[in-house]
């Protein structure tokens, strides 16, 4: 129902910033989306870098916080990642996802195609 666009990935030296963007259309139809950033390396499981629930209250991975900093605007369906102090294990596929905040299942239901970051030492 709902379609997710990532941009902004690319190629940095280490200490380097990125800002990743994510915009959510289709069906929403005056729902609530709670939306956040996801991470996946070769070889690994996905992980959770970045959430913000419907009060606008943030979570980060404890490898991120203090580098990373994710906000939603200037529309609720609009998601950003800025992405300070890039190391070489910050190296991922970055995906945003997105669910209904009041819906009673909380795993993340809508997935965009990744964009790839890529950081050399």
């Amino acid at each position: 129902q709902v379609h997710l666009a990532e941009s902004g990935g690319g190629s940095v030296e280490s200490g380097g910033s990125l800002r990743l963007s994510c915009v959510a259309s289709g069906g929403i139809y005056g729902g609530t989306l709670c939306m956040g950033w996801f991470r996946q390396s070769p070889g690994k499981e996905r992980e959770g870098v970045a959430t913000v629930d419907a009060d606008g209250v943030t979570t980060y991975a404890e490898s991120v916080k203090g580098r990373f900093s994710i906000s939603q605007g200037p529309a609720k369906y609009m998601l950003s990642l800025q992405m300070n102090n890039l190391s070489p294990e910050d190296t991922a596929i970055y995906y945003c996802a997105a669910r209904f905040c009041y819906y009673f299942k909380k795993e993340y239901a809508y997935w965009g195609q990744g964009t790839q970051v890529t950081v050399s030492s």
